[in-house]
């Protein structure tokens, strides 16, 4: 394989492994002695395709780009209201200790709360998503932010009724998180991928970190239930969009089209169109692939006029279903329960704590934000603190604009100086950029925060490394994602269910912990921060072995 991946002696065909990225005038293959693949001509070096689109025209490869970046955008513009419901009282922790009468610990679990509701319901709505598509999903969601935001706003003084109400605000924002990602393996192929992956990364955890900013403002002006009901407002904004222009992106298609997961045993065949070798859509001799069935006589022998149709493509009014069939012939229940074991495959555990364990310590620093900004010696008021968030915002961008513009790039420099072949451990090289600006991040936040309480550093100075530290975590979290859906493409969605479950009971037992935390080492931070930062960069080592064996192991 190259580049320090080891090669592979179990199989003929590694998953995910592709020749993609280069001439498509010379001989290419998917497996030995297929060649003739559909190409992306539109830029001055044509790209093979992957995974191949079907000759489907509903199909979602075959949409136009403009309406996959628009289903796209739609997704991810919701998505920043829905995800920032989980920071949105960290401006707010002494007016809202005020108003319900409770301590600083108990207003931290609220964000607690929250999360748990996000990690319960995307072990269970993942699943859901996997046999009858992402979109009933997406349209239920918005629906319950609108209705749970409401809630949350006219909770009054009930603290029990806004804690309910946080649980089902995280019940609302799972499929936003857990889905969004897995529509971009939908929509886009893999040297598209990477831009889109850091665009929706950006909106699930960026937009978080903007909302802040917004609310300590809010909250002085006219009170902090207007927040929620803000977030009500523009939720029902989107449903329509939602509705409207967000057709199901889950399409069953033919294994031999998928090239980053197809194995000698299962060859896809050539045909000739206008002339030009193209990869055929032949039917499956997966059980549970109903055109099998379908396109197979009684002696399983294919029929030629059945497997030429094509399907008529679907109405405007057609896509506006909530259901358009299943994806999958598996049970629910073998589909729920199959990420469990993935925690103990070394790429998936990887992937959860090399994105979950930065959202955990962003998390951890919201939670204790308040001990050092709201009390002596800044007193700061909700809106200074929550423009103190500004930072973590500017760091966000800036992992955006390093993942986006590395992830893509590294892949084809990194293909080119291996033959042309792509692997999906490429995507690695994002987590060297993570490991640098997170580390630095947690050991100077916590050296610089403590600085502060003593006059020896200006409150700029902590927060700079506060946003150093939000960048690795993007970063990261577009790593693990392109990584797991370029690697295991059919496990993309359990393995998103494994990251959506650890990070957040990860960050949910977090703030229990905060707070006591703190009290131990007599409120200072750099103790705490130091151990962290040490374990993220244990972490961030573990990459080297994850690419020289998981993936062919």
């Amino acid at each position: 394989m190259g580049l320090g991946i080891l090669e592979d002696r179990s199989m003929d065909h590694v998953p995910g492994t592709t020749r993609y990225f280069d001439d498509p005038e010379r001989p290419q293959y998917a497996t030995d002695g297929v060649q003739g693949l559909k190409c992306d001509t539109s830029g001055p070096v044509p790209i093979i395709l992957v995974p191949q689109p079907s000759d489907d025209p509903n199909d979602p490869l075959n949409w136009p780009l403009w309406k996959r970046d628009l289903i796209t955008f739609i997704l991810s513009m919701t998505a920043i209201f829905a995800t920032a419901l989980g920071p949105i009282l960290a401006a707010n922790t002494i007016t809202l200790s005020i108003w319900f009468g409770r301590p600083f610990t108990k207003i931290a679990e609220l964000t607690g709360w929250f999360l748990l509701g996000v990690g319960v319901a995307g072990f269970f709505f993942v699943p859901t998503g996997r046999i009858w598509g992402k979109r009933h999903l997406f349209v239920l969601g918005t629906v319950l932010l609108v209705a749970t935001s409401a809630w949350g706003g006219g909770s009054g003084k009930n603290y029990n009724s806004f804690v309910w109400s946080r649980i089902f605000q995280g019940v609302a924002t799972a499929p936003f998180e857990s889905l969004v990602n897995a529509a971009v393996g939908d929509l886009y192929y893999v040297h598209q991928r990477g831009i889109r992956m850091a665009f929706t990364n950006l909106a699930v955890f960026g937009g978080a970190f903007f909302t802040p900013i917004l609310v300590g403002k809010i909250t002085n002006t006219i009170f902090w239930w207007w927040t929620f009901y803000l977030v009500s407002i523009f939720s029902a904004v989107c449903l329509p969009a939602i509705i409207f222009f967000c057709p199901e992106t889950a399409y069953r298609r033919d294994a031999s089209l998928n090239l980053d997961l197809l194995a000698t045993e299962n060859p896809a065949t050539i045909k000739h169109v206008d002339g030009t070798p193209v990869v055929e859509e032949r039917v499956s001799n997966s059980a549970d692939t109903p055109t099998a069935a379908a396109a197979n006589g009684a002696n399983g022998v294919a029929d030629p006029e059945k497997s030429r149709r094509i399907p008529g493509k679907t109405t405007w009014v057609q896509s506006l279903a909530l259901f358009n069939g299943r994806k999958t012939d598996e049970s629910y229940w073998k589909l729920l329960l199959r990420p469990l074991p993935l925690f103990l495959h070394p790429a998936f555990l990887w992937a959860c704590l090399i994105q979950g364990l930065l959202i955990g310590w962003t998390v951890f620093i919201g939670v204790i934000m308040a001990q050092f900004f709201l009390s002596t010696p800044l007193w700061w008021d909700e809106v200074r603190t929550g423009y103190a968030y500004t930072a973590a915002f500017i760091g966000a961008l800036v992992g955006f604009g390093i993942a986006g513009l590395l992830s893509d790039w590294s892949a084809r420099y990194l293909t080119k100086l291996n033959n042309g072949v792509y692997e999906p451990e490429f995507r690695l090289v994002l987590v060297i950029p993570q490991m640098i600006l997170g580390c630095a991040g947690l050991f100077g936040w916590g050296i610089t925060i403590d600085g502060l309480l003593h006059s020896e550093y200006p409150y700029p100075v902590p927060l700079t490394f506060f946003g150093l530290e939000v960048a690795g975590m993007v970063i990261g979290a577009v790593a693990s994602s392109l990584y797991i859906v370029d690697a295991y493409r059919d496990l993309a969605i359990e393995g998103f269910t494994c990251m959506i479950i650890f990070k957040n009971l990860f960050s949910f037992a977090l703030t229990f912990k905060a707070f006591e935390w703190l009290i131990q080492n007599r409120s200072r931070a750099a103790p705490i921060f130091d151990a962290l930062g040490a374990v993220q960069l244990v972490v961030c080592f573990t990459s080297i072995p994850l690419c020289m064996w998981c993936h062919v192991s």
